[in-house]
């Protein structure tokens, strides 16, 4: 007989969208748009909307875009949501604008991520991050994307970090199980991860739940997991993960945000275009991607 399991402490909810950013036809921000797909997120089963990350093409939005982002979301999704802002680039003084500012706009905790193309020591990235949890009285959500950044942040890092009273989780896409373990077995700091097909794992590892592009097709399904993980039924967590598979593969065959936004098109929600450098779906890769979410019962 299944027995629940201890449900660890998520400072932000479980279930994370990293919120696409909707444009306009022409290419402008779209902020009745973005109202309209918050609400809706939140809708299908979202706890929290994380704006001007990656998926919401923080590198070509502007301060002053990210910032009306902010304020528009806030006001359509009140307190049925955490909304966190994106606040991480490459200079850490940018860096702490953004994050000052996106406090005055309304969010409730800030995502950095690594210093990116500079490559920095871990000194350096210790202090990048300190500064950023010094700025404001926002909770910090540290993002751990090697892949992207070319600079893991190192465990004996994160171990310091997690001794700031404000850093308090950390978005985990290192795809490293074995470094996440051991520091979350030595500190406090709450993992969510921040790669759809790891979410499982992780989260038998002890993490408290995800930063997710799928939620934006697949939230009831990841609630769904969660519940079923953290109910003891291991079994049907897993069979919820293998039918969410073709979902994970098809979001993330290009830029996730590109095929994201096909998706939200053909499913009649605001997304609008992307931007250069990012180019939209072609007719052949938009086919693959119907294949795709069809394999796992979502028709476009």
């Amino acid at each position: 007989m299944a027995s629940s399991m201890s449900s660890p402490q998520a400072p932000f909810g479980r279930i994370l969208t990293a919120m696409v950013t909707p444009f306009t036809a022409d290419g402008d921000l779209d902020l009745d748009g973005a109202q309209r797909l918050a609400a809706h997120l939140i809708e299908a089963g979202c706890d929290g909307l994380v704006l001007s990350g990656t998926t919401g093409e923080s590198p070509t939005t502007t301060d002053e875009e990210k910032t009306a982002l902010i304020r528009a979301v806030v006001e359509a999704v009140g307190d049925r949501a955490h909304v966190i802002a994106g606040a991480g680039t490459n200079d850490t003084r940018h860096s702490v604008a953004q994050a000052v500012a996106a406090e005055r706009a309304g969010a409730e905790g800030l995502l950095a991520v690594t210093p990116y193309y500079s490559k920095p020591p871990q000194e350096g990235v210790y202090r990048h991050f300190t500064a950023i949890a010094d700025a404001t009285g926002l909770p910090v959500m540290v993002y751990d994307i090697p892949g992207r950044t070319a600079t893991p942040i190192e465990s004996e890092t994160l171990v310091r970090l997690a001794e700031h009273d404000r850093i308090v989780a950390v978005k985990d896409a290192k795809a490293d199980l074995g470094a996440s373990s051991w520091v979350m077995a030595r500190t406090d700091l709450a993992y969510y991860s921040g790669d759809d097909i790891l979410n499982l794992p992780l989260l038998s590892i002890g993490a408290v739940g995800c930063v997710s592009v799928a939620s934006h097709l697949v939230a009831a399904d990841l609630r769904a997991m969660f519940d079923a993980y953290f109910a003891g039924e291991a079994g049907k967590a897993r069979d919820i993960h293998r039918s969410l598979l073709p979902v994970f593969t098809g979001i993330f065959r290009t830029q996730g945000v590109i095929t994201t936004k096909a998706a939200l098109r053909r499913l009649g929600l605001p997304s609008g275009p992307v931007r250069l450098p990012l180019v939209d779906l072609t007719e052949q890769q938009l086919e693959v991607l119907r294949q795709d979410l069809a394999d796992s019962g979502i028709a476009l």
